[in-house]
């Protein structure tokens, strides 16, 4: 099956690298033109590499290879008005828009006890009050589109507890609510709105000091590292994988699938 998303626009937050990036190629190889936006700089606090303005130009590239359409911006998701003007000016080019996927994210690995209030702060303030500015900046599009889906990346963190995570489980829970919260407003309009719950993905999150800083919260109370284990035999997944969950969120395949949550997640979630 192919064009199950053409003649559709797409917004997409966090779209230089990654999950953002496969979506968007996805959803581009499927028919859909892409609004992509991204911070491409330095991430407040984390311990991986930070997207790079080259990271949303090859994303650009690969869209533009598939000959579609992409209007590129570079963003911070916790500035609404910014958001809100590319957004508007990338329809008006565009012509439309019909699905939002707020997938831009970080997260800080720490034990409960060395979580600042700073990571506290910017944890939440990019995974929770972003995605609200994406669906705010999104939304009124879709609704007098008559119609379209909202896709919300949350996490296996939004599922279940994930130790040594505090201020992203808590963000990731938190938009898992949103999530049925705009569902249930949205739905009058024809606007569908789901969360999307990977395991693991391997992506530039993973890199840097990433995995020592996650191995050394382990170390200290190892009797939760299990807690990360995959029910299927594997490791982690690949952003092309958790792209086909949203692909299907984005498409007519999903019409009548609102308020849920879709779990691409190896069965980590079951115990």
């Amino acid at each position: 099956m192919t064009g199950r998303v053409a003649g559709k626009v797409a917004l997409i937050t966090g779209a230089a690298r990654g999950q953002g990036r496969a979506h968007a190629v996805r959803l581009a190889q499927e028919g859909a033109d892409i609004i992509a936006v991204d911070l491409a700089g330095p991430l407040p606090g984390v311990a991986y590499d930070s997207p790079t303005p080259a990271d949303l130009d090859q994303t650009v590239r690969e869209i533009e290879k598939l000959d579609r359409r992409i209007v590129a911006a570079q963003l911070d998701v916790r500035d609404l008005e910014k958001l809100t003007s590319v957004v508007d000016d990338a329809v008006g080019e565009l012509g439309r828009l019909d699905t939002v996927i707020a997938n831009a994210g970080i997260c800080i690995p720490e034990p409960w006890d060395q979580v600042t209030p700073t990571i506290f702060d910017d944890t939440v303030s990019i995974n929770v009050r972003g995605v609200w500015n994406t669906v705010m900046a999104g939304a009124p599009h879709l609704v007098r589109a008559g119609g379209g889906s909202i896709v919300i990346i949350s996490s296996a963190a939004g599922l279940k507890v994930q130790p040594f995570m505090v201020p992203y489980t808590t963000s990731k829970f938190a938009v898992r609510g949103m999530a049925k919260a705009f569902a249930a407003e949205l739905g009058a309009h024809h606007i569908r709105v789901n969360t999307v719950h990977p395991t693991g993905v391997n992506t530039p999150m993973g890199s840097g000091d990433m995995q020592a800083k996650l191995g050394a919260a382990i170390a200290g109370y190892p009797r939760l590292g299990a807690m990360f284990t995959n029910l299927l035999p594997v490791e982690g997944t690949e952003p092309e994988d958790v792209a086909e969950t949203v692909l299907f969120l984005a498409s007519d395949a999903s019409k009548y699938i609102t308020a849920h949550e879709i779990a691409p997640d190896a069965g980590v979630t079951e115990y």
